[in-house]
């Protein structure tokens, strides 16, 4: 299938975008798009200093050229905003002033801050990407700061998008490698969501599915030109990315694009984690350390002999809800925050006695076959390192100021951080956590903790 066809295709399956500019000279189109898709309206441009520099201009010349009335636009003067709620009110007081609609120049931050703005004014907006940093341009919800907690807010995706991979391989490096980071998460996702299917948890749907990952392993072919700015291997990457988000609005679920791997970035969005001058880690730097631990899960899932498990034994020594609850707070009791969340979360998943075992007979008979099938899917752990390390996005934990005994400390909370079915439940319930976190951060372990 042409890839114009599969845009058309996710076009027409989307529930909130209809539009779709995607390749080099793209911006020069924004002005017909917006006209297409807002007839009547006036337009204002959100955008930042750098974004405003590297496409904010010609996007101001497209929109004029098309004789649809602007207001001034806004930029941000800040060196340092980020998604967080006072800069939220910030855009969304400045929208209320009329009813022009919003075309965000900019990538994750004026994405978001954008989409949620416009959404609580009850307004659609145009998103006009600068960077392949992460596939939340397609994507509903916005991830905003509040109350010194990331949180997803529900809210559509941009009625519009329009994306030149020249600019994108022009912008700052660790901006490509922070989507690629994020896009190569989707390959462990997969696996867990053939888990979750074989276990009668979440179906796969297969549009979406088909969507994000046919084109999955070209989009990821090219790292180290992905670094080099290479306009064509940008262009895949970007591709990919939103396809991603699309493969999410197909089915108002998340699911596509996140498994284990995001559980840590979730978690560390919790602690603010940052580094030294104060600058947020970003989503896909996060999430790629968490697609090296998920890897190594399902690696080691793969060489256990899952198809004559002890069904009998493991469903004995199951542990009562009030024995899981005492787990969770001994782990937590340092971390209400995390704690509230585990516990809520982790209910909401735990299957008793009889569910347990009806989970464990499926995975015995169907391990065979799944396994096989994602022996086939998963690219291996170290490949996974080696393409994050050309990529130029971190590779070791300390990288984004993670110690090893911080990795440890999260990694204990993740098996109960969300209710979606992963890998890490497979750990949990078979009984396997304990020697995997041997493997991980024992004696002569992948990062040994003293």
């Amino acid at each position: 299938m042409k890839h114009e066809d599969v845009v058309a295709e996710a076009l027409r399956r989307a529930s909130d975008t209809k539009a779709l500019e995607f390749g080099v000279g793209a911006i020069a189109r924004t002005g017909e798009l917006f006209l297409k898709l807002f007839p009547v309206s006036p337009a204002v441009i959100i955008a930042d200093k750098n974004t405003w520099e590297a496409a904010g201009k010609d996007v101001y010349e497209s929109l004029s050229k098309a004789g649809i009335p602007q207001r001034e636009p806004y930029i941000f003067e800040d060196e340092h905003f980020y998604a967080e709620w006072s800069f939220l009110e910030r855009v969304e007081a400045f929208l209320a002033e009329d009813d022009a609609i919003a075309v965000a120049v900019g990538s994750g931050v004026i994405n978001d801050l954008t989409k949620l703005a416009s959404h609580h004014l009850g307004r659609r907006y145009v998103i006009v990407g600068t960077a392949a940093s992460m596939d939340g341009y397609t994507a509903f919800g916005a991830s905003i700061t509040k109350d010194g907690n990331k949180q997803t807010f529900s809210c559509r995706a941009p009625y519009g998008m329009i994306f030149d991979p020249q600019i994108a391989a022009a912008a700052p490096k660790d901006l490509a490698a922070s989507g690629y980071a994020d896009l190569i998460a989707k390959v462990p996702a997969a696996a867990d969501w053939m888990i979750a299917d074989a276990l009668g948890e979440e179906k796969i749907d297969e549009f979406a599915y088909s969507l994000l990952h046919n084109d999955l392993m070209d989009a990821l072919s090219c790292p180290a030109e992905v670094f080099q700015g290479d306009v064509q291997a940008t262009a895949k990457l970007a591709y990919g990315l939103i396809m991603s988000g699309f493969a999410m609005q197909a089915i108002q679920s998340s699911r596509p694009a996140s498994g284990t791997e995001h559980q840590f970035s979730h978690c560390w969005d919790m602690e603010g984690l940052s580094y030294p001058d104060g600058t947020h880690v970003s989503h896909g730097f996060k999430v790629g350390i968490g697609t090296i631990v998920s890897t190594l899960e399902l690696e080691f899932l793969l060489k256990k002999d899952i198809a004559n498990i002890d069904v009998d034994a493991l469903v004995a020594n199951w542990k009562s809800w009030p024995e899981v609850e005492a787990e969770i707070r001994e782990i937590c009791k340092d971390k209400p925050g995390h704690m509230a969340r585990c516990l809520e979360e982790t209910k909401a998943k735990y299957p008793d006695r009889k569910e347990l075992r009806s989970q464990l007979t499926i995975l015995k008979e169907c391990w065979a076959d799944l396994s096989e099938k994602i022996r086939n899917k998963i690219i291996s752990s170290e490949q996974v390192y080696e393409n994050l390390k050309a990529v130029g996005a971190p590779y070791e934990p300390e990288m984004i100021c993670v110690t090893r005994e911080h990795l440890k400390e999260t990694f204990s909370f993740i098996p109960f951080m969300r209710s979606r079915f992963t890998n890490i439940d497979l750990l949990y319930r078979l009984g396997y956590l304990e020697e995997f976190t041997q493997t991980l951060f024992g004696k002569g372990g992948r990062w040994e903790v003293e």
